[in-house]
């Protein structure tokens, strides 16, 4: 959906469009007139926007899955939170984060892997559902034992409504902007992804590609690629949020 364009809102846009053009995403990412494009279908939060709240799966000594040059996902995770916080921060957004370093974020005296990591996500489900009107987004990195596996992939559960819409969204965005090719389809989840199903807010958990498939793996442990991906949520967020009104 474009926007109405008037010199005020032009001017309105010059920050965020700044701020894209410093990480190279102009150059790198869309080109021309795809980054107008892209730009154009963003619009300004409303006065009663929701609170983002985002996650970067795993964290400390739960590195996640490794990609095939043995890279942990929780970094990766971490580097496309810490750029996406940034876009929706200068869009005007109200953004909490599960963890902005690589921890876990355990209770203190938690002793044991398992106990940490039960309570690592009871904290993060927590903030979750902190707020009465919020939208979250736990990043995460795929695996699989066929290398021939890529493409983004977005979870959710049918416990919240909108959740669906918003999985739909993110994923709708990065098949235009980032991964043409891709046809997968989003997916119900079950308990098994212990954030997406207990939350109380609409919620998806957006595997961003396979590391376990070189060309993608190089891609997403690159700096430049990670703020593609960054880019590319935050476009599908804005869109969600436009259509739910």
């Amino acid at each position: 959906m474009q926007c109405k364009c008037t010199w005020k809102g032009i001017g309105k846009r010059a920050g965020i469009i700044l701020a894209v053009s410093a990480v190279s995403v102009s150059a790198i990412y869309f080109g021309g007139m795809r980054i107008r494009q892209a730009v154009s279908t963003m619009t300004a939060p409303k006065k009663e926007t929701p609170v983002i709240v985002l996650d970067a799966g795993h964290g400390g000594a739960d590195g996640g899955c490794v990609s095939v040059n043995d890279v942990p996902e929780k970094g990766i995770n971490l580097n496309i939170l810490l750029s996406l916080r940034d876009f929706l921060r200068m869009e005007g957004y109200t953004v909490e984060v599960t963890r902005d370093t690589d921890r876990s974020i355990h209770d203190d005296g938690v002793e044991g892997i398992a106990n940490q990591k039960s309570s690592d996500m009871d904290n993060r489900l927590a903030l979750f559902n902190q707020y009465d009107n919020a939208v979250c987004i736990s990043v995460h990195q795929n695996q699989f034992t066929d290398a021939a596996y890529s493409g983004a992939q977005m979870f959710y559960s049918d416990n919240v409504k909108g959740s669906g819409a918003l999985a739909q969204a993110l994923q709708n965005a990065f098949v235009t902007q980032l991964q043409p090719e891709n046809t997968r389809e989003i997916k119900q989840c079950g308990k098994e992804l212990y954030l997406c199903y207990f939350s109380e807010n609409p919620t998806v958990m957006a595997e961003c590609g396979f590391l376990s498939n070189p060309e993608e793996a190089a891609l997403l442990e690159s700096e430049e690629y990670q703020q593609k991906v960054a880019f590319t949520i935050f476009s599908g967020l804005n869109q969600y949020l436009e259509e739910r009104g």
